[in-house]
């Protein structure tokens, strides 16, 4: 037996993201027990993937995560995180590991002076060169996302106008800089000639009530704050098309191989986390040749120049004109 601890931390979209290497990892490796090591707060994302043997989080006081993971006997460590806190673990642990390289100085540049040295490579793919070692290949199935069977929503239990096909906008972000202004967005789903489900934790439902109230299109569903992550994903799952920022429903979204417009405002697709799924299916949209943009590789809670050009300047027509054609393919699927 062949056992594996994976690390990756966080985001959501992140560890979505890693679940090729999982997968294959445990389908092409004779023998092969799967270990992954996270926060407590996105176990929830793994706990039903059943290419992964155990879940373990991160313990409070360090010297725990230590025990468990010295107790576990592992063989080698993937550590598609490779931060100070991954480094600690490793030398700790003192067992042959393989480490993600991030590509922070190329990101430093891109941001700092324009000048783009990333690699034209998915961030799955290059997870995926971290366990080369191991003979593994891409399947080229995708990214994983498994539901706990309690957590799937029941379309009929929530209103009727939704029992025929929805489209799930995605209003919320991490950041300031990652997200569409409200107002933006009520313009764009007044325009929309479908039902709307808007997606988004307890601190968007402020936005998400604004866009409700300034919004011609009656037959929207604000979800926010109101499911978990899996609920969520439940319901992503069942839409015909997303409109998403840069986020981690992006992603779930891409596992599920719906259609995603994605809107980019300060972060970029160069940096290899667009959504990882057959090109026919993803629309990029955004403000390119922007001399300030990027201005960060993770965003800002303002806009630096004051002006928000690359969320302002979105053709709201563009997105509307893509959400109408992904919508009417799925209706002849």
């Amino acid at each position: 037996m062949v056992k594996f601890l994976i690390i990756r931390f966080s985001s959501i979209g992140d560890i979505v993201l890693t679940t090729p290497v999982i997968r294959c990892l445990k389908q092409q490796v004779k023998e092969t027990e799967i270990h992954f090591l996270t926060k407590p707060a996105f176990s929830s994302i793994l706990l039903s993937n059943p290419y992964i043997d155990k879940v373990l989080t991160l313990k409070e006081k360090f010297s725990e995560t230590i025990s468990e993971i010295w107790n576990e006997r592992y063989d080698y460590i993937i550590d598609l995180h490779n931060n100070i806190r991954t480094r600690r673990i490793k030398n700790r642990i003192g067992i042959l590991s393989f480490s993600f390289y991030k590509l922070n100085i190329e990101k430093w540049l891109l941001v700092n002076f324009k000048i783009n040295k990333l690699p034209d490579k998915h961030i799955v793919d290059r997870y995926l060169e971290t366990v080369r070692s191991f003979d593994i290949t891409n399947d080229n199935k995708g990214l994983d996302y498994f539901i706990p069977e309690n957590d799937e929503i029941d379309l009929k239990k929530l209103p009727e106008f939704l029992h025929s096909g929805y489209v799930g906008f995605v209003i919320g972000a991490k950041h300031f800089t990652k997200k569409m202004p409200a107002q933006k967005i009520s313009e764009i789903i007044s325009k929309i000639p479908f039902p709307v489900i808007l997606f988004g934790g307890k601190e968007d439902i402020p936005q998400a009530e604004q866009i409700i109230s300034t919004c011609n299109n009656k037959n929207i569903f604000n979800s926010c704050g109101k499911f978990n992550l899996n609920q969520s994903a439940s319901l992503v799952k069942q839409s015909k098309v997303i409109v998403s920022h840069d986020t981690g429903l992006m992603h779930i979204a891409a596992a599920f191989q719906k259609p995603v417009i994605s809107l980019w405002g300060n972060t970029v697709p160069e940096f290899g986390m667009y959504p990882y799924i057959k090109k026919e299916l993803s629309e990029i949209i955004e403000i390119k040749h922007l001399k300030c943009r990027p201005c960060t590789k993770i965003g800002f809670n303002k806009c630096p120049k004051k002006h928000f050009r690359c969320m302002n300047d979105i053709d709201n027509n563009l997105v509307v004109n893509l959400v109408e054609k992904h919508f009417e393919n799925r209706n002849t699927l």
